[in-house]
Formats: structure tokens, sequence, C-alpha cells
């Protein structure tokens, strides 16, 4: 059985962490967000600035391939269904 890092949110579509597994994903994305306008020297020089949006949306990629893999299956959902 596998164990999932990621449960599917209750509504809408979408993940949300449950092990430290899929914490330390979301925190590495994070970082790799926050460091990327540093390592490409956006700082310095500002027409890089599409370097830097292709390279957040492979990590956006990246983070929902991980996500799809290691959670429940997504479907759009709208809170729970009544019993009865």
């Amino acid at each position: 059985m596998q164990t999932l890092w990621f449960r599917r949110k209750r509504y809408g579509w979408g993940w949300y962490p449950v092990r430290w597994q899929g914490w330390l994903v979301i925190l590495a994305f994070v970082a790799y967000a926050a460091a990327m306008p540093f390592l490409i020297g956006l700082d310095v020089h500002p027409d890089r600035v599409w370097w830097f949006v292709g390279l957040v949306v492979v990590g956006v990629v990246a983070l929902i391939t991980v996500c799809w893999k290691t959670g429940e299956s997504p479907r759009w959902q709208w809170g729970k269904k009544e019993q009865g």
C-alpha cells in the first residue's frame, strides 16, 4: 500500500500535504521560487524576467507532477456528499 503525501482538497481542485514528505516538497518549491530571482540575476538584469517566468512554470509543473503521483487522484468536488 502506498502512503499518500497529499490529500485531495474538500472544495475545488488540488491537494494539501498530510505527511512530512509532502511538507518537504512544498518547502522545496517555495525555496526554489524565492531563490530564483537571485540565481538568474533578476535584480541586476531586469530583462531576464522571461527566464524567471519560465523557470517558475517548470517548478509548478514539477510540483503538480509530484502531487499527482504521491497524492489522491484529483477531481473537482464541492464539500462532502450528504448521506441519505
